[in-house]
């Protein structure tokens, strides 16, 4: 595909080239949730305009470190410093620089929007939230250019050539194939023209061909001199850097960078604190165990030893009728059956109401 004209007599690529990526160093990096660490202990250092592949299977923290990395997710222990800018204190600033494309729940494509509508909201965002103050000043005529080369550079950094689609612009997100789908996603986080970009899921259902051009499309990002962090099952020959991540333990890493899971808890790190606290509500003092964790036979043993006092005073009213006499009897040897607890706490919880 020819390169995008800029009106200055450079190319979209060249223009590119003129904006530094942000460079990329952690140690100790970790981020805990309320249900345990999704990783801990990684390590990176990565160069402006590296492709930076985090490697792992699913569930180890693979979406939370590139979320920690843009400056979209606290971390909870270790260092962080991305383009000059140290992480937590300053996550403002990151995400002002950085860009997040095909990550699920934040950045998804409206299935019922066109191409041209995701390109035009994306322009639109970018002069709103992302441009100077001053840009607003400019004349209309001018901003429009401007949109146009942001948008047809994204594009051809992307590798997306509308016309190629089967309606044009006008096709439905809801039409496309997954590499088109995930070239759009790149082109909308490009418009920016952002220092950092990262990439959830890129090689998710894809076969052996579209994996090949998606990496290369990666690669061609980054040798644009963007930063590209890509999440990933398996580690591409394009990778400058490999962060793994693992659910079993630390994994090492390949061209510079290290990862890992959080000795075997990944996302689901809080199981053995929840099992700890399952234990300690299933224990009850002088009661037994049930599924729900709590101490069901503690309370029938304390009525059972309310009822003979009952049955003692039904004995001793002479107004009470035989039959009250019989039922208040029966409660009496039902409650102080210490050889059965299961029928013990049957009638106790009969007595009671609690059944």
């Amino acid at each position: 595909m020819e390169s995008a004209d800029n009106g200055t007599g450079s190319t979209g690529t060249e223009a590119a080239r003129t904006r530094p990526g942000a460079a990329v160093r952690a140690e100790g990096f970790g981020v805990k949730g309320p249900r345990g660490w999704a990783f801990r202990g990684v390590d990176v250092e990565a160069a402006p305009g590296s492709l930076v592949a985090v490697a792992g299977p699913s569930g180890s923290g693979r979406t939370c470190l590139l979320l920690a990395l843009s400056g979209r997710m606290k971390p909870a222990e270790g260092y962080a410093e991305v383009g000059g800018v140290r992480l937590p204190r300053r996550m403002a600033a990151v995400r002002r620089f950085s860009a997040l494309a095909h990550v699920p729940g934040v950045s998804d494509l409206d299935p019922a929007f066109t191409v041209a509508e995701h390109l035009r909201e994306a322009a639109l965002l970018r002069r709103r939230f992302g441009g100077s103050p001053l840009a607003l000043l400019r004349p209309r005529a001018g901003r429009a250019a401007e949109n146009r080369r942001r948008v047809a550079a994204a594009l051809e950094a992307a590798g997306l050539d509308p016309e190629t689609l089967p309606k044009g612009e006008r096709t439905s997100v809801r039409d496309l194939e997954r590499l088109e789908a995930l070239r759009l996603s790149v082109a909308l986080a490009l418009v920016g023209e952002p220092r950092l970009l990262a990439v959830d899921d890129t090689d998710l259902k894809l076969n052996d061909a579209e994996e090949a051009a998606a990496w290369s499309m990666l690669r061609a990002v980054a040798d644009g001199g963007v930063t590209v962090l890509a999440v990933c099952t398996e580690v591409p020959d394009e990778a400058d850097v490999v962060i793994r991540t693992t659910a079993a333990g630390p994994a090492a890493a390949a061209g510079g960078g290290s990862g890992d899971g959080d000795g075997g808890t990944g996302r689901d790190g809080g199981t053995g604190r929840d099992g700890g606290d399952s234990g300690r509500k299933a224990r009850g003092p002088g009661g037994t165990r049930d599924s729900g964790g709590e101490d069901r036979a503690a309370e029938p043993a304390r009525d059972a030893g309310e009822t003979p006092r009952d049955a003692g005073d039904t004995a001793q009213d002479a107004g009470k009728t035989a039959q009250d006499a019989g039922d208040a009897g029966r409660d009496a040897a039902g409650s102080g059956d210490d050889t059965d607890d299961e029928k013990g706490a049957a009638d106790a919880f009969a007595e009671t109401g609690r059944a």
